[in-house]
């Protein structure tokens, strides 16, 4: 037989989804991926979506999971179209063929095609035969009957053997990207060390799909996408969910206040919680609670006791801390909250992401109680993210929120890890032992911020508790003219943190037609979105904003700069509306998405195309 040789075709870059039923090893395979492309030294960005029913019904699409992949020399979201589809029952063909450009290679199980799965899966017909797939390169691989007959000698039962299937479809994945297996026959030996017999039946699968794309006429053209350009140091693939972490234990480390996380696991943030469980060797401290009141109320506790405290969870976990999140602003007491926000309302949509709760982090809670806010922007920046709500938290002593999402929270991509060292330097306002000035609300006059007096300091013994305190001496007030004080004191407080924050800054025109406006997890795909209407010519910029309580002090300012503002959100208008109240002079457009997805590239251009053209 004589082998065709294929055409290599170099890509800017390329995007990649793996797509099956839940339980298929999508994501094993998605991640597997991921950090080849990451060793092979590809800038990424990856989106995991998991089906809101995590174990639904065999070849049905309420089952499908997914992951997508976007790999070029510059990468700044996951992607819109994908250039490959790999589905692996029609299922997840017909969920995902509208995530496919025209002309894109799909690569399929043939086996997985009989007439019952199509049924179940909403088709009429076999679309494999019936033409309604023309215009793609469409690759019918016999999956499982290859895979088994490549783990045949292994005498593995037909079951097992089966499950294999998605590390064929890597290996033609592998072929298609000219790659070598041995990052991935790294993997296996890791990963099932205790299990030699998995390890051998992946590396065989994954071969025999490397030797099956070799060979089958159907891949005529592979792909060879450039390394990109780097900055020297040490890099990982890392998620989001992971960095907030890791941000923690640098936070940590670099105040010398030991970490405490009291939480209750909720998806889709229980990855941090599972993480810091992993380094003990640290310093950290990981209880995990009983529910989520359990968890924010441990946490305050540890504050109370000197720790750098953290508390995590998900909008609806969010919703049963506000009690207790309270009691630290009015204790005035360092505590991080991170929100990894998700698809709502109650219970909603666990799986899948959206910017759901800036209001209620604002505003979700009894009384006047403000809350200093910040947003991490991408899954490398939630270890920024974390490290700062740290610093803000225990520097201005309040509670402070780290808000990110499923899209960041359970993405991956580069990460160059920085040297602890390097980072800006935290200095909790400890009160020394016998001060003689010591009052436990004796404040900073510059700042607002009062000391923080550790438990068995001697001569300095105060109480806390959830009762109005009495400005200076923290005894129990019902005076209300001290309670108005206190309610501003601790208003102004936050706001004052606006002094110690950068100022916000533009990316493209410095003014003129139109500024957009982002915050959070929102960002890779508005960037990209900018990055080429600005190389087409117009007149366009983009502020992302981080820090959201407060808000940036020159941020009045720079939003008089231009004729046109639209603020794009993953919610039905949530920062528009905040900033309608806070700077009511000025007009604001805005386009939402509630949908569970992230945006699309392509849907942003042609919105912010629309407006330039209106006069």
């Amino acid at each position: 037989m004589t082998q065709k040789k294929n055409k290599a075709e170099t890509k800017e870059d390329v995007v990649v989804k793996f797509v099956g039923d839940s339980g298929d090893g999508m994501q094993l395979i998605g991640n597997l991926f991921t950090d080849t492309a990451a060793m092979e030294g590809n800038d990424l960005a990856n989106f995991p979506d998991y089906p809101a029913e995590i174990r639904g019904p065999h070849n049905t699409i309420a089952g499908v999971s997914g992951f997508q992949v976007h790999i070029g020399k510059k990468v700044y979201s996951s992607g819109d179209l994908c250039d490959v589809l790999v589905a692996m029952n029609p299922a997840s063909l017909k969920s995902n063929l509208k995530w496919a450009k025209k002309g894109a290679t799909i690569i399929t199980d043939l086996d997985a095609y009989d007439e019952k799965a199509i049924e179940k899966s909403g088709y009429t017909s076999n679309p494999l035969e019936d033409n309604s797939l023309q215009g793609y390169n469409l690759i019918k691989a016999p999956i499982t009957t290859l895979t088994k007959d490549a783990l045949k000698e292994l005498n593995l039962d037909s079951k097992t053997a089966e499950k294999s299937r998605n590390v064929f479809a890597l290996g033609m994945m592998y072929f298609l990207f000219n790659w070598k297996q041995d990052i991935a026959f790294d993997f296996f030996a890791k990963k099932f060390k205790k299990k030699p017999e998995l390890i051998t039946s992946n590396k065989l699968a994954l071969q025999a799909g490397y030797n099956y794309a070799e060979t089958v006429e159907a891949i005529s053209v592979t792909y060879q996408v450039p390394a990109a350009t780097l900055e020297k140091g040490r890099y990982r693939n890392i998620s989001g969910n992971v960095a907030t972490a890791w941000g923690f234990l640098a936070a940590s480390e670099r105040s010398g206040r030991p970490l405490f996380l009291g939480s209750y696991p909720i998806t889709p943030a229980t990855d941090i919680l599972i993480e810091l469980a992993k380094h003990k060797s640290l310093g950290a401290k990981v209880f995990q609670a009983e529910d989520e009141i359990a968890g924010v109320c441990s946490a305050i506790g540890a504050s109370f006791a000197g720790s750098m405290a953290l508390t995590t969870t998900s909008g609806p976990g969010l919703s049963l801390k506000s009690e207790a999140i309270g009691l630290a602003v009015m204790t005035e007491l360092p505590l991080v909250i991170v929100d990894v926000q998700r698809g709502g309302p109650s219970t909603g949509l666990p799986t899948k992401s959206e910017q759901s709760d800036l209001l209620q982090a604002l505003y979700g809670r009894n009384g006047e109680c403000p809350c200093i806010i910040v947003a991490a922007q991408s899954p490398s920046d939630c270890f920024m993210g974390a490290y700062e709500a740290a610093k803000l938290a225990m520097e201005h002593m309040t509670p402070t929120f780290l808000l990110t999402d499923g899209y960041i929270g359970q993405g991956s991509e580069l990460f160059k890890i920085p040297k602890v060292a390097d980072l800006p330097k935290i200095t909790p306002p400890i009160a020394e032992p016998n001060d003689p000035d010591y009052k436990p609300f004796k404040r900073d006059p510059k700042t607002l911020v009062r000391k923080w007096a550790l438990p068995g300091t001697e001569g300095l013994r105060h109480r806390v508790g959830g009762l109005e305190k009495e400005n200076i001496s923290g005894n129990v007030s019902m005076n209300p003219e001290n309670h108005e004080l206190m309610t501003e004191l601790r208003y102004n407080k936050v706001m004052k943190v606006a002094d110690s924050l950068p100022e916000q800054t533009v990316h493209g025109n410095k003014e003129g037609e139109l500024l957009v406006v982002s915050w959070g997890g929102t960002y890779g795909a508005i960037h990209t979105a900018i990055e080429e209407l600005l190389q087409e010519g117009k007149d366009i910029a983009h502020a992302h904003f981080r820090y959201i309580m407060p808000l940036p002090k020159n941020t009045e300012k720079l939003l008089g700069k231009y004729k046109k503002i639209i603020v794009p959100e993953l919610n039905s208008g949530q920062f528009v509306k905040y900033l309608r109240m806070t700077f009511p002079q000025y007009r604001y457009q805005q386009y939402n998405k509630v949908q569970g997805l992230p945006f699309n590239v392509s849907e942003l251009k042609d919105v912010f195309n629309k407006i330039i053209k209106e006069k």
